[in-house]
C-alpha cells in the first residue's frame, strides 16, 4: 500500500536538490506525522498554558493524561493494526477494493465497543475525578483508538498533499482550542486535544469513502475464518507493547516516579527525554518511505510476478538479486541518515535541553534515548520487508523479544542507578534489530525455496 511512496517519487524525477529536501520532507512528516506533531502539539499546549494558567499541577496532569490516552489506544489497537492491514493489502491485491470500506466501518465499530468497555471499567479508577475529566478521556480514547485504524490507510493514498494539510490543521485546532479554553483548567485542554483528533479522524476518513466507495455500510468480513492471522495481532500487541514498557517500567517503579493524577503516574527523569528523542525519527521515517515503501515494493512486485507469470529461472534470479540490493540499500541508507541525525543531535544535544530549559544533566539520558530511536527506525524497515515476504513468524518473535527485553532491561537499569537510565531501551532496539538483520539475510538467500516450496498453493 505505497501509494504515498510512488507519489513522492514522482517529486524526486525532478532532479533537483529543491525536489529532494520537498520529497523528503513530505514523506518524514507523513510517514512519522502522527508521532511527531502530536508530541509537538502536546508540548506546544504545555509550554504556553505556563503563561496562561497558574496553577501548573492542571498542566502536568494534561501532558500525563494525554501520554497515557496515547499509549493505551496504541497498545489496545494494536491487536488489530496489522491484521486489518493485511486484511486491506490481500483485498487490493484482489482488485476488491468495494469491500474495504465497509470493513473499515467494521474495525471501528468493534474498536469502539472494545474501548467504550474498557473505558467503563477503568473509569472506577478515576472515582475522585470530576465527572467531565473522565468523559473527556473516555472520548479522546474512543477517537484515538478509532484515529490508529484509519491512518493504516494513509500509505495507500495518494493525496499527501491534503493529507499533510488535515494534519496541519488538526493539530493547529488541538493548540488553539486547549488555549483558547484554559480557563476550564484540564477539561478545557483536554477538550481542545479532542477537538483535534475528531478533526483528523472525519478528515481522514473522508478521504477514504472518496478513495474506496463501498457496496454497503458495515461488514464484517475481516474477522472470518480465513482472513484472521492470530501471529499478526500478536506481533502488532508486542511491537506496540514493546514500545511503551519502558515507560511504563518507569512510571510505576517507586524509585523513579510520582503519582500525578488518579492512579497515573508519571517518571519526571525520564519522560522529557525519550519523547524529546522521538523527534528524531523524522529523517529515519523519510528514507523509510521512500525506500522501503517504494523501491522495495517495486522491486517485490517485479520478482513475485516473474514467478507468478512463469517466467524463465535467468529472470528470476534477476529479479530476486534486484530485490535483495534494494532491500539493503534501503536499510543501509536508514541506518547511514538515521546515524547521521544521532550525531547531530548527540552534539547539540545539550543545546536543544537549554532550549527547553531542563538542566544538561538530563543530557546523557537524552543521548542514549536517541541512539534508542534510531535503532527502533532500524527495526521497523527490518519488519516491513518481512512483512513484504509475509515470514509472519519471524516477526512476532522479533517483537515479542522486543517486548520481553524492553521491561527487563529496563527494570535492571533503574536497580543500577540513574547513570543507566535509558540503557534497557536502547539496548532492547540494539539487540532485535542485529537479530533481525541477521534473520532476514538468512530468509533472502533461501527465498526461492520459500518461494516454489513452501508457497507452492
Amino acid at each position: 500500500m505505497a501509494g504515498i511512496g510512488f507519489e513522492i517519487r514522482k517529486i524526486l524525477k525532478k532532479d533537483s536538490f529543491l525536489s529532494l529536501l520537498q520529497a523528503y520532507g513530505f514523506a518524514g512528516l507523513i510517514s512519522s506525522g502522527p508521532w511527531v506533531l502530536s508530541i509537538v502539539a502536546v508540548m506546544l499546549i504545555g509550554i504556553f498554558s505556563f503563561s496562561l494558567m497558574t496553577n501548573t499541577t492542571l498542566i502536568v496532569q494534561f501532558l500525563v493524561s494525554v501520554t497515557y490516552l496515547m499509549a493505551a489506544s496504541l497498545i489496545v489497537t494494536g491487536f488489530l493494526q496489522l491484521m486489518f492491514t493485511r486484511f486491506v493489502a490481500d483485498r487490493l491485491f484482489e482488485n476488491k477494493s468495494n469491500i474495504i470500506l465497509p470493513n473499515l466501518l467494521g474495525a471501528l465499530t468493534i474498536t469502539t465497543l472494545v474501548v467504550s468497555t474498557l473505558s467503563i471499567i477503568l473509569s472506577f479508577l478515576f472515582i475522585n475525578q470530576s465527572i467531565e475529566y473522565i468523559l473527556l478521556m473516555f472520548c479522546n480514547f474512543v477517537v484515538l483508538s478509532n484515529l490508529w485504524i484509519v491512518l493504516i490507510f494513509l500509505s495507500s493514498m495518494k493525496a499527501y498533499i491534503k493529507i499533510l494539510v488535515f494534519f496541519f490543521i488538526g493539530y493547529g485546532i488541538a493548540v488553539a482550542a486547549a488555549l483558547l479554553m484554559t480557563d476550564f483548567g484540564i477539561e478545557g485542554l483536554l477538550s481542545g486535544i479532542l477537538l483535534g483528533h475528531a478533526f483528523l479522524l472525519c478528515s481522514f476518513l473522508f478521504i477514504i469513502i472518496r478513495e474506496y466507495p463501498g457496496i454497503k455500510l458495515v461488514s464484517f468480513d475481516f474477522l472470518k475464518n480465513k482472513n484472521i492471522f492470530i501471529s499478526l495481532a500478536f506481533t502488532g500487541l508486542f511491537f506496540n507493547a514493546g514500545v511503551w514498557i519502558d515507560k511504563i517500567v518507569f512510571w510505576f517503579h517507586p524509585d523513579t516516579s510520582d503519582a500525578i493524577i488518579g492512579p497515573l503516574r508519571a517518571s519526571v527523569i525520564y519522560d522529557f527525554p525519550i519523547f524529546l528523542a522521538y523527534l528524531s525519527i523524522i529523517p529515519g521515517m523519510a528514507v523509510f518511505l521512500v525506500r522501503m515503501e517504494t523501491d522495495f515494493a517495486e522491486q517485490y512486485d517485479l520478482f513475485y510476478n516473474s514467478v507468478r507469470e512463469g517466467d524463465t529461472l535467468q529472470n528470476i534470479q534477476y529479479r530476486k538479486s534486484q530485490m535483495i540490493y534494494t532491500a539493503r540499500q534501503g536499510i543501509y541508507e536508514i541506518f547511514k541518515v538515521q546515524g547521521i541525525t544521532v550525531v547531530l543531535l548527540l552534539l547539540w544535544g545539550k543545546d536543544i535541553l537549554n532550549a527547553f530549559g531542563i538542566s544538561s544533566l538530563y543530557a546523557p539520558l537524552l543521548y542514549i534515548d536517541i541512539v534508542g530511536v534510531g535503532m527502533q527506525v532500524l527495526f521497523l524497515s527490518i519488519l516491513n520487508v518481512l512483512f513484504y515476504l509475509d515470514d509472519r513468524k519471524t516477526s512476532l518473535i522479533l517483537c515479542l523479544m522486543f517486548f520481553l527485553l524492553n521491561g527487563t532491561l529496563s527494570l535492571i537499569s533503574i536497580d543500577l542507578g540513574a547513570s543507566f537510565f535509558g540503557y534497557g531501551f536502547a539496548l532492547s532496539t540494539s539487540l532485535v534489530s542485529i537479530l533481525g538483520i541477521y534473520l532476514l539475510s538468512r530468509l533472502l538467500e533461501n527465498l526461492e525455496y520459500r518461494t516454489f516450496m513452501l508457497h507452492r498453493t
